[in-house]
């Protein structure tokens, strides 16, 4: 089942707080369903397979995506912990992690909704006590709300993705410029 979850943010915890897109207008929800949790958690590439999620793994998953919006936020803009959303990720973290199996086709890991869970708390611990915490950026699309890894040469990439935003932002400059530039006739 592919739902056309996206991942341009550099670090799957990241991709996982962007699951509620356009924070500060529409706000559309990725997590929907049970079943849609469960489709990301496959197709960001964190487990293989994973057992069927319940509501309650959906409101788990949703209550630490937003601990971990807040601690990004807060730490790319310098400001202290929420300490609530610490405890929130600390204790998703804490929660025992799937365990990769070796198959005779290669690395497989199963897991439970609460394993793979854990796996993404782990990235955002991970991610937050690294060395990329400088790397962090918002998106530059006013309508965008998912931060990202900036490894760009200069550190001068300006949205999550070309094909998300980027592209987007750099159609609607050019529409502006071609409207104000008066037409001269041939």
């Amino acid at each position: 089942m592919n739902l056309d979850h996206v991942f341009v943010c550099g670090n799957p915890a990241l991709d996982f707080a962007a699951t509620l897109r356009a924070r500060r207008s529409a706000r559309f929800e990725m997590f929907a369903t049970p079943d849609r949790l469960t489709a990301w958690y496959v197709e960001s590439g964190i487990v293989d397979a994973v057992s069927p999620a319940e509501d309650a793994d959906v409101e788990q998953a949703k209550a630490v995506r937003e601990a971990v919006y807040r601690l990004v936020t807060g730490r790319r803009l310098g400001e202290a912990y929420d300490r609530a959303a610490l405890t929130v990720l600390n204790n998703a973290a804490r929660t025992s992690p799937a365990v990769p199996q070796l198959t005779p086709s290669g690395r497989w890991t199963q897991a439970t909704p609460q394993e793979a869970l854990s796996l993404v708390a782990r990235h955002a611990v991970e991610l937050l006590g690294g060395p990329d915490v400088p790397l962090l950026k918002e998106c530059g699309n006013p309508e965008c709300t998912r931060t990202y890894i900036d490894r760009s040469r200069g550190t001068r990439r300006q949205w999550c993705g070309m094909d998300s935003c980027g592209n987007k932002i750099k159609a609607a400059a050019y529409r502006a410029r071609k409207k104000a530039t008066p037409t001269t006739p041939n």
